[in-house]
């Protein structure tokens, strides 16, 4: 197996650390800065993002500086200054991040991370955070869609096998974010207790002589209460065979082609005819919310849903970008700063995000922006209603709160992720192309 010889400090792009040098070497790299995470517009045909990965990128957080090979690397390629190179031997991120929660609904132009310290240590987690954050929420805004679509009816992880090898892992625990109840992957179940599910493919019966051999030689294995794989041959046989091999009590039966609609209800009277009444239905085979959606009326158990849970359902990124909006300058007191250009302006100052309630259903988001006084200093006019803050402190003056890398967090982030989507109008749910489904208004107080 491969191993890698570098830190997380090096999962970066090499001008974060030339940027770095720069500043050391002219004397701004000790500014106090405020940067900040956001996207300018949801994928197309979106209402909704779902936040994920703060707890990945504390993990990382934990032991983000370069290794004694990682300088030596830098230094020998000329990537950094020998000054530089005794920076990051001492290098500690000692700032604060306030961040969405996992699972917390964001829009365009949500501060979804907001990140505050010296301009040298913040702009190395840049990549980074980027890289985390655009991933895994696309998968858990897909995983949202997909289990809103399937209701009841849990969704597995099945899409270890399409992805790279650790993304495959990363992607697991963003579906479980997005409401998925279990994983077919075995590194993702050990390293956040996920559910694991799986028992064979087509390969193990075309490896028998038989398939009613395959069968017997499964639930010897598994026991009855195992899952059959029913479409290598003949649907229709291979539910006779299996309940004649398993008895009534069989477990399960997975359909991975055809026409799953017609074959479940198929399935099921056969099922029922032969005394497995409490045999369940799984489909599995490129499976995404439409489809899913598709299938409601159909007599099915749960879902598998791989290829197109773990590249977004056709958006593997969010588009959100880092951005420097506060800045100390030479008076010692913090100014606002912003892009120009034409496309990707941006908005100065730190921002502030509420979400307005009415009757309980959320109405609209307002993100604020200007200094900390000002912002500390703000009072909701009465026509927002009832409001609550959407951040919360992730990292205070480099003390991370471990809580939020639990276990329990991500199931926790399921919990309230679900609360937050029933919180949304119902046009939320919609699959079909429409605006945002609460308005978002950028607000700069004085």
């Amino acid at each position: 197996m491969m191993t890698h010889d570098f830190s997380s400090a090096m999962l970066t792009d090499m001008y974060e650390y030339t940027m770095l040098d720069a500043a050391l070497k002219d004397g701004t790299a000790g500014r106090e800065c405020v940067f900040e995470v956001f996207t300018r517009h949801l994928p197309t045909g979106r209402r909704y993002g779902v936040v994920a990965g703060l707890g990945r990128i504390l993990d990382y957080l934990k032991d983000f500086r370069p290794s004694e090979s990682d300088l030596a690397y830098m230094k020998d390629n000329h990537i950094v200054s020998d000054q530089t190179i005794r920076y990051l031997e001492n290098y500690r991120f000692s700032g604060s991040i306030k961040a969405y929660r996992e699972g917390e609904i964001f829009f365009a132009n949500s501060p979804i991370l907001q990140v505050e310290g010296t301009f040298g240590e913040s702009v190395l987690l840049e990549t980074l955070i980027l890289s985390i954050l655009n991933y895994d929420s696309s998968v858990a805004s897909a995983a949202s869609r997909i289990t809103s679509a399937a209701g009841d009816r849990p969704c597995a992880d099945m899409g270890g096998r399409r992805i790279s090898e650790y993304a495959a892992v990363a992607a697991s625990r963003a579906a479980v974010v997005g409401g998925f109840a279990s994983t077919a992957n075995l590194a993702a179940a050990k390293e956040y207790g996920i559910t694991c599910i799986g028992t064979a493919a087509h390969a193990f019966t075309l490896v028998h002589d038989s398939e009613r051999d395959a069968f017997q030689s499964q639930i010897s294995a598994l026991g009855v209460g195992t899952t059959l794989l029913t479409d290598t041959y003949n649907i229709d046989d291979a539910i006779k065979t299996a309940v004649e091999v398993a008895g009534p009590d069989l477990g399960g039966i997975r359909i991975d082609s055809g026409d799953l609609a017609s074959l479940a209800q198929r399935a099921r009277h056969q099922l029922d005819a032969l005394g497995a009444t409490k045999t369940t239905i799984t489909v599995t085979n490129d499976l995404d919310e439409y489809s899913i959606a598709a299938l409601a009326a159909a007599p099915i158990d749960s879902y598998g849903v791989g290829t197109r849970l773990v590249t977004g359902s056709g958006h593997v990124t969010n588009n959100m970008v880092y951005k420097l909006v506060e800045r100390e300058g030479r008076d010692g007191l913090m100014h606002p700063v912003a892009k120009k250009s034409f496309g990707k302006a941006t908005d100065g100052w730190r921002k502030r995000a509420l979400r307005s309630y009415q009757y309980g259903l959320a109405q609209g988001e307002l993100v604020l922006a200007g200094s900390q006084e000002a912002l500390d200093s703000y009072q909701t006019p009465d026509e927002y209603g009832e409001t609550r803050q959407l951040a919360i402190t992730a990292v205070d003056h480099g003390d991370l709160d471990d809580s939020l890398t639990s276990r329990q967090a991500l199931f926790a982030a399921r919990d309230y992720h679900k609360q937050q989507l029933a919180d949304l109008p119902v046009s939320a749910l919609s699959l079909s192309d429409g605006e945002p489904a609460i308005p978002t208004q950028v607000v700069t107080i004085d």
